[in-house]
């Protein structure tokens, strides 16, 4: 670690300490653009929508007749296509396949580099960086810089190659890692999804297409209002006013927002409600399955901590079914929600719509098998979301100390 100069990074490998200052350049003398080639007759053609972060998620075969006019970079080992067209999304890609008939969009610049190329495809990634583009980019909706003005653009990079292969390396690592996490990531929730398909009973059928072994009885229909005393929550009015808030408070105040950033199971509440507050609203004191009627319709909640109840939910009361399956099966309804709505208009949920909606429910013995298997995907799902996040944010803080 060193202190940082103009010249010289928070942070760098040991190796490193006592080595020279890095040197500011441009990005044209560090790499080649758009260099001249001839295209294949046949090749891989990799357009704006095909590389999502830094990776390759999509390309598709086009001859050299019928390709669109904007392909034209054919790509070489170790090239770096960078994003000119709204850069502030960072979809730059390190071409890294051992083919020669890929072909990408003059949408990218493309960066043919004399340095350590995933030094580079870090280095452009930076927020830094692409804050120094925007401010050359013309265009509102659609920011756009070109290649020669890109080219323009100075960066400071270690004298010393071994230094920026470190670094590199390091980059490298850490986004396949994320990558990994986020494939995982994805996967379980696919997953979820297709056994949500599966293991609730789709309109009009009876029974769903999978169950546990050794459940055979018919499921029953019943209106959600028969099996819970469906109410709303309350608010206090105006809301605006500090005396219904008191931040020594042991009873939380339930907000829509907070039902995004917990992703429905509430065990926090940074906002605290007054006795006065409490006075006009609904509190309570153990777990209960909420629904979202605001904002965020539809959306089931499971709140686990004292809470005084906003008037955008509605409160499931005496319930006679397995919570964490009725949370999961309004999970897997909530589209469904969309009918209450006039076309292009916000969705309108109120308790009597949600009372006579109809749900197919099996004994009790069987919706606890289900809500605990689906409450264990939910738990590996946040497992995940939380490594790739850990992982996203400290590549964020070594590209901001890495980097000058």
């Amino acid at each position: 670690m060193t202190g940082q100069t103009d010249l010289v990074p928070k942070r760098r490998f040991q190796e490193f300490l006592n080595s020279h200052d890095w040197e500011q350049r441009k990005l044209g003398e560090l790499a080649e653009f758009n260099p001249k080639s001839m295209l294949p007759d046949k090749f891989e053609y990799v357009d704006l929508e095909s590389v999502v972060g830094t990776d390759l998620i999509t390309h598709r075969t086009e001859s050299k007749e019928s390709a669109p006019s904007r392909a034209q970079r054919l790509a070489q080992r170790g090239d770096v296509f960078y994003q000119t067209v709204r850069p502030y999304q960072k979809n730059n890609y390190l071409y890294d396949l051992p083919y020669d008939n890929y072909v990408f969009s003059t949408g990218y610049a493309q960066m043919r580099p004399s340095i350590d190329s995933y030094f580079l495809l870090s280095r452009v990634q930076e927020e830094l960086f692409v804050k120094a583009v925007l401010d050359r980019s013309t265009g509102t909706s659609y920011p756009a810089i070109n290649s020669n003005d890109l080219a323009e653009l100075e960066i400071k990079v270690p004298i010393y190659g071994e230094e920026q292969v470190k670094i590199g390396s390091l980059f490298r690592s850490l986004d396949h890692l994320i990558t990994l996490h986020q494939r995982k990531l994805e996967k379980t929730k696919a997953l979820k999804a297709a056994y949500l398909s599966e293991m609730f009973p789709a309109e009009g059928e009876s029974e769903p297409k999978r169950r546990f072994a050794g459940f055979t009885g018919a499921w029953e229909q019943r209106e959600l209002g028969e099996v819970a005393d469906i109410v709303r929550g309350a608010s206090p009015r105006p809301i605006q006013d500090p005396k219904w808030f008191d931040d020594k408070s042991d009873v939380g105040w339930l907000r829509i927002s907070d039902v995004t950033e917990q992703e429905g199971r509430i065990r926090y509440l940074e906002q605290r409600i007054s006795k006065a507050g409490q006075e006009k609203t609904r509190v309570l004191t153990e777990p209960h399955l909420l629904l979202s009627i605001a904002a965020t319709v539809g959306k089931p909640v499971v709140n686990y901590v004292k809470t005084g109840v906003h008037d955008g939910f509605l409160i499931f009361q005496n319930p006679k079914f397995d919570r964490e399956f009725m949370f999961q099966w309004l999970e897997m309804f909530r589209p469904q929600w969309q009918q209450y709505g006039q076309p292009g208009s916000q969705v309108n949920l109120n308790s009597n719509l949600v009372k006579d909606q109809e749900v197919m429910l099996p004994d009790g013995e069987e919706q606890k098998k289900i809500g605990d298997f689906f409450a264990n995907l939910d738990t590996l799902i946040t497992l995940h979301q939380r490594k790739l996040e850990k992982l996203q944010n400290l590549k964020k803080a070594y590209l901001n100390e890495m980097y000058v």
